[in-house]
């Protein structure tokens, strides 16, 4: 009887195993399926993302960076058209270029002819105003010919044209820059500072107003950058880089504000500061670490200068300078040389700016530095520029009254 139940049972695995065996087929044929149709989300998903990338490079400008020239064949469409918005945006700025040459250009040919034909015809108010008004009937709806700026054209011609220096500046420049210029400049050394700077540094109008009403020609004449001998050796062209004193007054910092207070109003107006600074300054970082031996260190500012290819190292101090402040920098430097300047960089640059300074204590502090280090001052407001044009006449009367001096000396020897 046991015998007969074994035979049974094992009759039964034998028919079944085929059964099972099927079972397995299927239930593998329908995992691959599953594997095939993940593989097909995954797909999709990661075509969604490029176009996502695609698109925000797009607006971005990135596109166009990327391409530099003609695409290639297997390039999308998209990316190709990049090509061709940019070649446009290039050739609309030389347009805008062009366009503004010719305009003053223009306004010069018009200040010559009105100052010839005024010295030598006798044309005054009412002739010029004549002419105005026989512009606006020729040319209807043009602005810009009103009889006051045709006389400000005779003006900007008159002030240029024995100043062959000057001339190709002025053509640079848009013609709302020149009548500021025109207008708010004195004398001849003012105009020419402010005509080379503005276009060395791409000033808008905003930040040429700023600039003159700061005074920066008069502190700049009156106080030129305090710089050590290391780094008017090394960076001869540093002191058109630098300034004695820096303008902060955007910040509209409390009489009795912090350092933290300071270095987080120039971090949040971040572009404000580095118009100030000049063009060629980028920013690098803020409490920008540093490691000597086991102990670390914070550098307030460390900004990027392309013209002088250096990093500049910025401290801050709301006193008054002290020399052991040199020490430390100096002390910051030599670590940006030894751990973070690149190998093509020339020598870091180290920027002391206080809340005030006395101009005998940093000449002497930096009369023996061995790093390329100056001293600035920062100012929360805007300086009396009345005052600091009295104090410029001065200065140019002494030195006026010793070249005489000087020149009388000669002729006697």
């Amino acid at each position: 009887m046991a015998k007969l139940e074994k035979k049974k049972r094992m009759q039964a695995v034998a028919t079944s195993a085929p059964k099972h065996a099927g079972a397995k087929e299927i239930v593998k044929a329908k995992a691959k399926e599953q594997a095939k149709e993940k593989a097909k989300e995954k797909a999709k998903e990661k075509a969604k993302e490029k176009a996502k990338e695609k698109a925000n490079d797009f607006r971005k400008g990135k596109a166009f960076d990327k391409a530099q020239g003609i695409a290639p064949d297997n390039t999308p469409a998209s990316d190709s058209f990049d090509v061709v918005l940019g070649l446009i945006q290039a050739a609309r700025a030389r347009a805008v270029t062009a366009v503004n040459t010719t305009l003053i250009e223009l306004y010069w040919s018009i200040g010559q002819y009105i100052s010839r034909k005024a010295a030598k015809d006798g044309w005054g108010t009412g002739t010029v105003a004549e002419l105005s008004r026989t512009i606006q009937r020729k040319y209807p709806g043009m602005t810009g010919y009103s009889a006051s700026n045709l006389w400000r054209m005779t003006q900007f011609y008159e002030m240029y044209c024995e100043q062959p220096k000057l001339a190709p500046l002025v053509r640079v420049l848009s013609w709302t820059h020149n009548l500021i210029i025109l207008s708010r400049c004195k004398g001849k050394e003012e105009r020419e500072f402010y005509l080379r700077l503005t276009v060395r540094e791409k000033w808008v109008k905003r930040d040429l107003e700023r600039q003159i009403t700061g005074a920066l020609f008069e502190r700049t004449v009156l106080a030129p950058p305090k710089m050590s001998a290391a780094l008017a050796g090394a960076h001869p062209e540093a002191a058109a880089m630098f300034k004695d004193s820096y303008l902060v007054e955007f910040l509209e910092l409390p009489r009795d504000h912090s350092e933290p207070d300071l270095q987080r109003g120039l971090l949040e107006k971040l572009k404000r500061f580095l118009i100030e600074l000049g063009r060629d300054f980028s920013f690098v970082g803020s409490q920008y670490p540093l490691q000597v031996g086991g102990r670390d260190f914070a550098l307030d500012l460390l900004f990027f200068n392309r013209a002088l290819n250096c990093l500049v190292a910025i401290e801050l101090k709301i006193g008054e300078f002290e020399p052991e402040h040199l020490g430390k920098m100096e002390f910051y430097l030599e670590a940006l040389d030894q751990f973070v300047k690149k190998p093509h960089e020339n020598p870091s640059i180290g920027v002391l700016l206080c809340a005030t300074k006395d101009r005998k204590v940093v000449e002497f502090s930096l009369r023996r530095a061995m790093s390329p280090a100056l001293v600035a001052q920062y100012q929360t407001s805007l300086p009396d520029k009345q005052l600091l044009q009295d104090k410029l006449n001065e200065f140019f009367e002494l030195e006026e009254q010793q070249s005489e001096m000087d020149h009388t000396a000669s002729r006697v020897v």
